[in-house]
């Protein structure tokens, strides 16, 4: 593992670090912000997988929540979206290869050789992180923004016992029945929808429900509304008698001035499952 950058924030210091992926079959980059209480031990951490297009230094850069995680003592990761480099895949669309990768394992060629995303973010970069870092393995939590908010739903379902509490900001809610999924999955993981559906958050929220506390924040004025589908998920809650929060918040967008307006709260949210 290299160190690319460390620069002091609110009493802790705010890393980026590369290191070479056998999931992804590339270097693969990501942020890290310990608090200044990672000097004395393990840390909770607090996992933020950001959206179509993002690399990890989007949310690290405009989320704001180092501030808040800082007095809470807790640690936040930021990884990046999708393998990168000029071997492997892309596509020209925006929503299709690199900054694209749904946080899903790709079968399908060109993909399968890089786009192992889902192995990446629960196997290979926690073994990096927790033998690396003053992180305590035992208390995390996961939260993320848009496809990161699906990727942290599906994997906050699939992971029982993992994720203490689990939140997402303007989530794609059920990709399956969305051209932000449909479209992604087919390419990634071919034309049997039966492989998708561990990747829906409303289908695994029918099935299995997460097992603690739950916060979702969706924007009445997301441009993205159509895509998004919160109302799927919202019924899926509701069907199941989920525990947790989903909340309308008017006149917000699909941005990060939407993110980080709502950062503290979600930070706050978490600390209490974590070091509640």
């Amino acid at each position: 593992m290299k160190t690319v950058s460390e620069s002091r924030a609110f009493g802790g210091v705010q890393g980026v670090y590369t290191h070479p992926s056998g999931a992804c079959d590339c270097d693969m980059t990501f942020g890290l912000f310990l608090p200044e209480q990672a000097e004395d031990g393990p840390v909770p951490v607090l996992w933020f997988l950001s959206g179509l297009t993002c690399t990890h230094e989007n949310a690290m850069v405009k989320a704001g929540a180092q501030r808040w995680a800082a007095e809470a003592g807790i640690a936040l990761v930021f990884p990046d979206t999708s393998p990168r480099g000029p071997g492997v895949a892309n596509d020209e669309a925006y929503d299709l290869g690199q900054g694209a990768g749904f946080y899903v394992n790709a079968s399908e060629e060109p993909w399968m050789q890089h786009f192992q995303m889902w192995d990446y973010i629960t196997d290979e970069l926690p073994n990096v992180l927790f033998s690396a870092f003053p992180l305590a393995e035992a208390a995390q939590a996961i939260t993320g923004h848009s496809m990161g908010g699906h990727g942290a739903l599906t994997i906050a379902m699939s992971f029982p016992g993992r994720f203490r509490s689990v939140s997402a900001f303007a989530p794609i809610c059920n990709p399956t029945a969305s051209d932000w999924g449909r479209k992604q999955f087919t390419a990634y993981l071919g034309k049997d929808e039966a492989a998708w559906a561990g990747y829906d958050a409303t289908l695994m929220m029918r099935r299995y429900g997460f097992d603690g506390p739950m916060l979702i924040d969706q924007g009445t004025k997301d441009q993205f509304l159509d895509l998004l589908k919160p109302e799927a998920l919202a019924e899926a809650m509701a069907a199941r008698r989920q525990g947790g929060a989903f909340r309308m918040q008017k006149g917000y967008d699909h941005s990060y001035f939407f993110v980080s307006t709502f950062m503290e709260e979600h930070v706050a949210f978490h600390a209490q499952a974590l070091l509640g």
